[in-house]
């Protein structure tokens, strides 16, 4: 009896301490989830990426959906298991301005690609660029500040742009493409220290916008510049034969030796391709001379002679009678047309059927009749309601006995049966 009762005062007691088991472990996933939340707040609120490069290289910058993606779904995956793949679309600016610096640019063909930021600075400076990710399944918005560190470095001296035709901007911007088109180019130009100067596309300077069809292309030009000097293979595109190729509008194929093209999409150009010698440059003009800036005297003022008389009637002429002729003479053909080839009514109605007119007469007549007795409502039935009517003479007329043609509307044939006729 001791022992039974002893464990049915415990009980109670047990089940204290599992529910404060329990309560003391959701306690502390709450805490930990609360935890994670400020983590990843704090972290989306001071999200800022820095970037170093000098001054005459290129710069790419990949904006990745899958980061933003966990921006917009932190805990997702952790909780739900599941990891959504949003489309989104990018908006880039500088800081606390509306637009991009002058050497930066961004693309994104479509919501469910990349984005990429690129170009090359010109001059040494900081600068900070806003960019916003806007989830187009949710509407949820994102920042990220990326700080752009542009250091003097001195210029590559030897540059070669080529043109790639069968590229697209975002194909090339990847860094993976950008390795094979610079091996290709380590090849042809016999040296291996080279760095990518810069990537444009076509359309910025004034190309055409392809087809939306398979194997159209906007084309994209690559500069690549290095402290060697050019290759034979890139010295013969300044020979006077390819030139004059070039200009007859010939098909020019790679020269001897030259076909480097590992990928047929990274092959060039060779008719716009351009050699620059930065060692070369074009001496500075000197600045002009500063005077004292007071005239030099020219002595007195000797103003001009009156011009002389002219003759402006031949000018009214054909500023204003030439053109008061015509129109006189646009009035009177008009109004010949309009007055002078009118057929007239009684012709007109010569021309006319005569049954044809009859019925235009008598709906004339059964409207004015209609108009009149709107204004008295006990007036009698209309005469052109009543049966073998003749709204002309107003006399009455037998079907049997009207062979006439200007009466259409009645039957001329009588039929006995018919409760529309009269009957005897």
């Amino acid at each position: 009896m001791w022992s039974r009762s002893s464990s049915c005062d415990q009980a109670p007691l047990r089940l204290a301490l599992s529910i404060k088991g329990r309560n003391k472990m959701a306690g502390s996933r709450s805490w930990v989830f609360f935890l994670t939340v400020c983590a990843v707040t704090l972290c989306e609120a001071n999200a800022e990426s820095k970037v170093t490069i000098p001054v005459g290289r290129f710069f790419t910058y990949e904006l990745l959906r899958e980061t933003f993606q966990n921006d917009f779904e932190p805990l997702s995956k952790l909780y739900s298991g599941y990891l959504y793949d949003d489309p989104m679309i990018f908006k880039c600016n500088r800081q606390n301005y509306p637009d991009l610096p002058e050497w930066l640019r961004f693309t994104q063909r479509h919501p469910y690609d990349n984005g990429f930021l690129y170009g090359t600075p010109t001059s040494p400076g900081k600068s900070v660029i806003e960019i916003y990710a806007i989830n187009k399944r949710s509407y949820e918005a994102t920042r990220l500040i990326l700080v752009i560190k542009a250091t003097a470095e001195k210029m590559l001296p030897f540059q070669a742009e080529f043109f790639l035709k069968l590229r697209e901007i975002e194909k090339v911007l990847p860094s993976s493409v950008q390795d094979e088109i610079k091996q290709d180019v380590q090849n042809m130009w016999d040296a291996e220290a080279l760095e990518i100067v810069n990537v444009t596309s076509a359309l910025d300077r004034g190309g055409r916008v392809p087809l939306p069809l398979p194997g159209h292309f906007e084309g994209v030009y690559v500069k690549v510049g290095s402290e060697q000097y050019f290759s034979h293979c890139l010295l013969s595109v300044k020979t006077t034969e390819h030139q004059k190729q070039c200009r007859e509008g010939d098909t020019v194929k790679a020269p001897k030796g030259c076909e480097f093209c590992s990928i047929p999409a990274n092959c060039i150009t060779w008719c716009q391709t351009q050699l620059f010698d930065l060692t070369k440059r074009k001496p500075v003009p000197p600045p002009p001379t500063v005077g004292s800036g007071i005239l030099e005297d020219g002595g007195d003022f000797s103003p001009p002679e009156s011009p002389p008389s002219r003759d402006f009637f031949p000018d009214y002429i054909v500023t204003v009678i030439v053109p008061l002729v015509l129109a006189i003479v646009l009035c009177l053909l008009l109004a010949y047309i309009m007055f002078g080839r009118r057929e007239g009514v009684a012709k007109r109605n010569a021309r006319t059927n005569q049954i044809q007119l009859y019925h235009h007469h008598t709906i004339h007549g059964n409207a004015d009749e209609l108009r009149n007795m709107a204004g008295d409502r006990g007036a009698p039935p209309p005469l052109s309601t009543r049966s073998m009517f003749n709204s002309r003479t107003g006399d009455r007329a037998s079907p049997l006995q009207s062979d006439s043609p200007s009466i259409p509307l009645i039957m001329a044939q009588h039929d006995p049966y018919c409760d529309t006729l009269p009957r005897k």
